[in-house]
């Protein structure tokens, strides 16, 4: 593997090797059920104030989430159908207008899905009902055609994490769970570092810390 431009001066293999001792040392702590393996990614020098100083990207995980991603689908005839026998939670257009009217309801949806399809005919009336919502999640829909397959973007979503740091210096995402190699788990969280630093206007100069830890154990520092 070649070097990783502009992480931390770091070769990607010096890197991996990092991240792959804290990963052993955190599958010491076992618990009675899978735990998730979460990664912080520290930030400095930065004007949270300024759009242009926040993070807000999807990344696409190589090795994949290690567990389902739970997506919904604002859908009717076709594509509702379709989102069904994939075992969807499908919303139709009379649903949608009912969540606008019920905030409550609409954010524990948005919560409890990590990822939104749309047929494209009802985007805005999503935008009128849901749009501050899902919007202020970073969880919009993806427009579909009302023809298009879902089984490829699907596949994609399933591999994908939502990052979004807000106006917190600190981003915080899952990368797998304990049950994946650590190789996997290793090149997921590079993925990851890589893209953040991709978007950060000073690049690893505004990167103070890395740490990584399961869902029940103590942080451990990468770097």
């Amino acid at each position: 593997m070649g070097d990783l431009p502009g992480t931390f001066n770091r070769s990607c293999d010096t890197m991996e090797s990092t991240v792959k001792e804290a990963i052993k040392n955190l599958k010491n702590t076992k618990r009675n059920f899978v735990q998730s393996i979460e990664l912080a990614i520290n930030l400095k020098d930065l004007d949270l104030k300024q759009p242009e100083s926040r993070v807000r990207v999807e990344v696409s995980l190589p090795k994949g989430k290690g567990k389902p991603t739970r997506v919904g689908v604002f859908a009717e005839g076709d594509m509702a159908q379709q989102g069904k026998k994939q075992g969807l939670d499908v919303f139709s257009k009379e649903e949608i207008d009912e969540l606008g009217q019920d905030k409550r309801k609409a954010k524990l949806i948005a919560e409890s899905h990590e990822f939104f399809i749309a047929q494209a005919d009802l985007m805005p009336a999503i935008g009128r009902s849901l749009g501050p919502v899902l919007g202020r999640r970073n969880k919009m829909p993806k427009p579909v055609p009302p023809v298009a397959p879902l089984e490829p973007l699907l596949k994609k979503m399933q591999q994908s994490i939502n990052i979004d740091s807000k106006n917190k210096p600190v981003i915080h995402c899952i990368i797998g769970t304990e049950e994946m190699s650590d190789d996997d788990l290793a090149e997921n969280a590079v993925a990851v570092i890589t893209a953040v630093e991709r978007l950060l206007p000073g690049g690893e100069n505004n990167i103070s810390s890395i740490y990584m830890k399961t869902t029940m154990g103590k942080p451990i520092k990468v770097m």
